[in-house]
This record gives structure tokens, C-alpha cells and sequence, in this order.
């Protein structure tokens, strides 16, 4: 088990982020730097965490293409977080565990999760987020912060998880999605911007459909401030 020392920021997926690598503990002498970008102060809690084997497991849990998308979140997320002075390490974690249920049959999502209402009822994907959490628990990850970002990117982050918030807005706009490059762009510069954005679309598209919002993207959405 080992802190975090070396995470590789969009060197596959992102050519000429600003955000080359980053070292907290071990060779970086218990800071946080990143290469050709902003240094940022470490956290209150280092993250205490074999990534490799997470990474390893969540490779195994999911598709191939899942997983490229997964990697993709990861670098996105981190890359959100180094230029808002989030937690780097805990936003690259977290992608790397988003959808570690996502590729699960909708009966284990089911047992995993119970619903909270109709909508998880019916669309029993929209619990991975959820099962995500209580699978990562089981297997023994225990950091609040990243648990509660996999729990929460499927329907909005709540107040005050910036790594949260920047794992949802990465999973949504991510390049391999084809969609929403203004978010992703306006994130690596305001991340609050990009996240009422990104929670107020959604909420408007389906309210202006007549479909049914879910009741916790719903809470985000007011807890934001945003009207319909």
C-alpha cells in the first residue's frame, strides 16, 4: 500500500494539457506538483491508495471501451481539478472507480442498491453510481470523498465535494462522448460555471420533455441555485 506518487495526466488521451505529472508523497517529498502547470497544496488527508490495482480490478469489471472511457473520465477529472485547485489525486481515483458497476446486470445493480424511487425502478442503470459505492466498500476502499463522487456522478454531486463535482462534469464531456466540449472547456476555468451548466441543461432538456428528473439530480440542481 503506498500513497499516490505518480499520476501520468493526459499524456494518451489530452496532447498539450497543461498538466503533465503528478507526485504527492514518496519522490515528491510529500507535495503535490505538477509538471508544466500550477502547484497546488496537498490535502488535508493524503490518499492512501494502490491505484494499480484498482485500476487493475475496474479493468476487469467493465468492457474494453468502458474502460478507455474510464480512462478518459480519469485524466479529465484531474486535469478539472489541478486547474481549480481541487484534489488531484482524489479526482484521478475517483474516475479511475466511477463505473466500476456500470457493466453489471440490472438484478446485481438491484440487489446492490435498493431504489429510492420510480425511476430507479424502472431504469435500474441509473443505480451504478450507487452499487459502485457499496461494491468499492466491500472490497475495502474507505476514502469519504472519492466513494461519495463514485456514488454521486450518475445524478449530480452534493454540496461541497468539489472532486465530485469535477468526476461528474468530466464523465459527461469527456472527448470520447462527442458532446458538451463548452463544459469541458469552461471547467478548466470555472468549475462552479461549468457544473450549473451542465446540471441546469439536463434538468431543463427533461422538464421541458415532460420527463421525470430524478429526485437527487433534482436537489443538485436547487442546492445550485438554478430555476427551471
Amino acid at each position: 500500500m503506498v500513497e499516490v506518487s505518480e499520476i501520468r495526466l493526459s499524456s494518451k488521451f489530452f496532447p498539450g494539457s497543461q498538466g503533465s505529472l503528478v507526485y504527492f508523497g514518496g519522490r515528491g517529498g510529500g507535495r503535490i506538483k505538477i509538471v508544466a502547470g500550477p502547484v497546488l497544496a496537498p490535502p488535508n488527508e493524503p490518499l492512501h491508495v494502490d491505484l494499480d490495482a484498482w485500476q487493475a480490478r475496474v479493468r476487469l469489471m467493465v468492457k474494453p471501451r468502458r474502460f478507455e472511457h474510464v480512462l478518459r473520465v480519469a485524466h479529465l477529472a484531474a486535469d478539472i481539478a489541478a486547474a481549480n485547485g481541487v484534489d488531484v489525486p482524489r479526482a484521478f481515483a475517483a474516475g479511475v472507480l466511477h463505473d466500476v458497476a456500470r457493466d453489471l446486470p440490472d438484478s446485481e445493480l438491484l440487489r446492490l442498491a435498493t431504489p429510492e424511487c420510480a425511476i430507479d425502478a424502472a431504469h435500474p442503470l441509473a443505480l451504478h453510481g450507487r452499487a459502485g459505492r457499496v461494491l468499492l466498500e466491500r472490497w475495502g476502499f474507505t476514502d469519504r470523498v472519492v466513494l461519495e463522487a463514485v456514488e454521486d456522478h450518475t445524478t449530480g454531486p452534493r454540496p461541497g465535494n468539489l472532486v465530485s463535482a469535477c468526476v461528474y462534469i468530466a464523465d459527461v464531456s469527456e472527448p470520447g462522448r462527442g458532446v458538451n466540449a463548452d463544459i469541458r472547456e469552461l471547467a478548466l476555468s470555472d468549475l462552479d460555471g461549468a457544473l450549473k451548466r451542465s446540471i441546469g441543461s439536463k434538468v431543463r432538456y427533461l422538464c421541458g420533455r415532460g420527463i421525470e428528473v430524478h429526485p437527487r439530480t433534482m436537489a443538485t440542481f436547487q442546492a445550485l441555485g438554478l430555476q427551471e
